[in-house]
């Protein structure tokens, strides 16, 4: 416990003396990209075989088939609600905010964006599927390698002794996966400070950012402002409430998984430190936090759907454009399950983007608009991400506990 304090004080110090080094030296800063990069790549390597050793030993772990169901039934269900409120939140705040008044589009449709006009709800669907699952580990694509895993976990407790060595095996494969992230986390102070320093050098340094953020500061403070409140009312409220937990301890014990988000900017690649803070720090059980954190890091986006649904409002404020009741449930609707259908498609925050904006009738040239600022507000967005992922796991181990009569509280 000692050694992860310690671990935790440097990594918030790489935090702020990256930020320091990149708001001063500004692009000068880009000659420790590589290191931040080496450090991400570190824990993409670990993703993959990551989820696929923990969904399984999470799916055999709950034992008997209703079980998962009512496991899997529960999560989902914590996953559209928490979904669902971020998103109400969202309207909510930027509504009462309106930070699009009196700004003018001034940008045309990104090229990240351009070609994908087309893409709905259904391709969301069929992402689900991939037709080369060795191919979608190489592209990072992970939901169709959890629905895979899901599958081949729950067909191997049904094979008697066979299955149970298989799952034996995948069970040391998640083990000595956890052992290799404590090793990369030996350099996680070095790879936040390089990924902090770096990226805000690439944004021109102390001051394009400020030029940029008085552009769109109003909606920069709207969006972190809904952020705030789901992170630090809503889902606190749930895991006090429902989970029994002090959210104040819970929230210290995942701080190191926290700020591992806030220098990555994904989920995915925080998610072997996520696992570690909620099974080691928090005493979730392992068979529910192997099952809900991989699952989580891949749909559930609470802080990506907040964000989205006030970007629409932005953009549609920012054209004239009024969106009437209708108009703003149907922004609530698509943005709440496009955030947790999107996973499979790259560069998913864009697609959702479209999709949402889309649905009413917006410009995509407004996402131009978002662009500069969006580096920064993905970090916060996929923080609270994380916290909701953390959040859900001693959720539905407190509804197992319940079920199973072990009492559950803590």
């Amino acid at each position: 416990m000692k050694n992860s304090n310690v671990l935790l004080y440097l990594m918030l110090i790489g935090i702020v003396s990256g930020g320091f080094c990149g708001w001063i030296f500004g692009r000068e800063m880009l000659v420790v990209d590589w290191i931040g990069e080496m450090f991400l790549n570190a824990l993409k390597m670990l993703v993959i075989p990551l989820i696929v050793s923990s969904m399984i030993v999470g799916i055999a772990g709950l034992g008997d088939i209703r079980k998962v169901g009512r496991a899997g039934t529960n999560t989902i269900i914590y996953f559209l609600s928490t979904t669902g409120f971020s998103v109400l939140a969202g309207l909510l705040i930027v509504n009462i905010m309106n930070p699009g008044l009196g700004v003018e589009l001034t940008t045309e449709i990104p090229d990240k964006v351009a070609g994908k006009e087309a893409v709905g709800i259904t391709d969301i669907l069929k992402s689900f599927v991939s037709p080369n699952l060795v191919n979608s580990m190489a592209e990072m694509d992970i939901l169709p390698v959890i629905i895979f895993s899901l599958i081949f976990g729950g067909v191997l407790t049904t094979l008697g002794e066979k299955g149970r060595l298989v799952i034996s095996v995948f069970d040391g494969i998640n083990a000595a996966i956890m052992k290799i992230v404590h090793l990369v986390m030996c350099v996680a102070p070095l790879g936040v400070f390089a990924l902090v320093a770096s990226k805000l050098g690439a944004a021109g340094g102390g001051d394009m950012f400020l030029a940029e953020l008085l552009k769109i500061g109003k909606f920069a403070a709207t969006v972190i402002t809904g952020l705030l409140f789901h992170a630090m009312v809503t889902l606190p409220a749930i895991l006090y409430f429902v989970a029994k937990k002090n959210p104040l301890t819970y929230f210290k014990n995942m701080s190191q998984a926290l700020t591992t988000a806030l220098s990555t900017a994904s989920s995915s690649a925080t998610l072997p430190v996520t696992i570690e803070c909620v099974e080691e720090e928090n005493k979730i059980s392992r068979r529910t936090t192997l099952f809900v954190i991989p699952l989580g890091a891949t749909v559930n986006m609470d802080g990506t759907a907040l964000y989205e649904s006030i970007a629409a409002i932005f953009i549609a404020q920012m054209v004239g454009i009024h969106l009437g009741f209708g108009e703003q449930v149907l922004v609530f609707l698509t943005a709440t399950l496009a955030a947790i259908g999107a996973a499979g498609i790259p560069e998913a925050g864009l697609v959702t983007m479209v999709i949402v904006l889309q649905a009413v009738g917006l410009p995509l040239e407004g996402i131009g608009m978002l662009l500069s600022i969006d580096w920064f507000l993905d970090r916060l967005r996929t923080s609270v991400n994380v916290w909701g992922d953390s959040i859900g796991a001693a959720v539905i181990d407190r509804l197992e506990k319940k079920y199973n009569g072990e009492g559950g509280t803590s």
